[in-house]
């Protein structure tokens, strides 16, 4: 009887464990003095180290001695229940800004231990980001198939009259008739770019390597406005497939780049290609039912100055730009075409780091 006891203690153990490691949330284990005893493999995720680096070490080493995470921790060794707090910000150079909700519990006849869950909202908020800008592309559209009729129709026909007139006033007059044609021009070239908004073919979607998809944009920015600028690539090898059109996500990815290195900063300018593997995000795919996973992160982060607050909340509606000579299309069409992937994306941005996150699908098994 007694070896069979041991057995099943083993095998709760072993499955607590997978239990553990099996959830979404960072989870440690710590003592009053702050020191880990337990990570799952979340922990690891969050930290960015492994649990051999996090077990036996104090969480002052990843977590600043201020951070409220400390005050709470306090809080619960004097009352001995468990509290909550949403909202909490947790900077350190090792785990840079992360926005959070913590849950910390006492461990029951543990003699000290306490239970510390760290969430990161930061997946909510780019649900909410992405609920915004899936309404900004519909608007787009709309906007775009109106003007794709009712301008470019006219502008044809106010070209046509400015070529004839040209050809019976005097030459000091010609100056004004090409200014018409000129700008009429410009105005249908705005216009075409507006059509890829009201575009609703379905998208050729398939298995896509997204290394490749990045190696090909950085060649394309390394050989043209991305001469100056020193490329970072941090790339997960052990990636799944995307599930995506390859032309889309070269157009996306060369947008977030170009827009990364034409944003003002000081110093050398650098931007970092990154990919990753990540669970917890879950979104509806336009026209379907079924909800799918969104594990695939590639991030492109810059040095620059950063997004400034004026347009912030707005960043990817149309027609929202700072550039002198833009015309606030590009994150529009961004976003667009990550919603017509079912994907989402998020942004971080302060003074010298700017992240954009793009979440994608995998390929689909049902899709060879």
């Amino acid at each position: 009887m007694v070896v069979r006891t041991l057995r099943r203690a083993d095998v709760n153990d072993q499955f607590s464990s997978a239990i553990l490691d099996a959830l979404s949330e960072a989870v440690v284990v710590v003592d009053g003095d702050g020191r880990i005893h337990y990570a799952n493999l979340s922990a690891e995720q969050f930290f960015g180290v492994g649990r051999a680096r996090l077990v036996g070490h104090p969480l002052a080493e990843f977590v600043p001695e201020d951070s409220p995470l400390f005050s709470l921790l306090e809080q619960v060794l004097a009352t001995g229940g468990a509290v909550a707090e949403n909202g909490v910000t947790l900077s350190s150079p090792r785990i840079g800004n992360r926005f959070c909700g913590l849950r910390l519990s006492p461990i029951v006849e543990s003699d000290g231990l306490v239970a510390v869950s760290l969430t990161e909202q930061s997946i909510a908020r780019s649900i909410d980001r992405q609920m915004s800008n899936r309404s900004a592309a519909r608007s787009v559209s709309a906007l775009a198939a109106m003007l794709a009729h009712e301008v470019k129709n006219p502008l044809s026909g106010i070209r046509g009259a400015a070529q004839l007139l040209e050809q019976s006033v005097p030459d000091s007059e010609r100056e004004l008739t090409n200014l018409i044609c000129e700008e009429t021009d410009r105005i249908v070239a705005l216009v075409d770019r507006m059509e890829a908004f009201a575009d609703g073919r379905p998208i050729e979607r398939g298995a896509l390597n997204i290394h490749q998809v990045l190696n090909h944009v950085r060649r394309i920015a390394a050989n043209g406005f991305g001469k100056s600028v020193r490329f970072i690539e941090t790339y997960d090898p052990s990636l799944p497939d995307v599930f995506g059109d390859r032309d889309q996500l070269i157009q996306v990815f060369l947008n977030l780049v170009k827009n990364a290195c034409e944003v003002p900063g000081d110093g050398e300018r650098e931007i970092e290609l990154s990919t990753a593997y990540k669970h917890g995000l879950r979104l509806a795919v336009p026209g379907q039912q079924a909800r799918v996973n969104l594990p695939l992160v590639v991030s492109v982060r810059d040095n620059g100055r950063g997004v400034s607050d004026e347009i912030r909340a707005h960043l990817f509606d149309a027609f929202v730009t700072n550039k002198p000579t833009g015309t606030g299309l590009g994150l529009a069409l961004v976003a667009k075409i990550i919603n017509d992937h079912g994907g989402a994306i998020e942004y971080d941005s302060e003074p010298g780091r700017t992240i954009f996150r793009v979440m994608l699908p995998l390929q689909s098994p049902t899709h060879p």
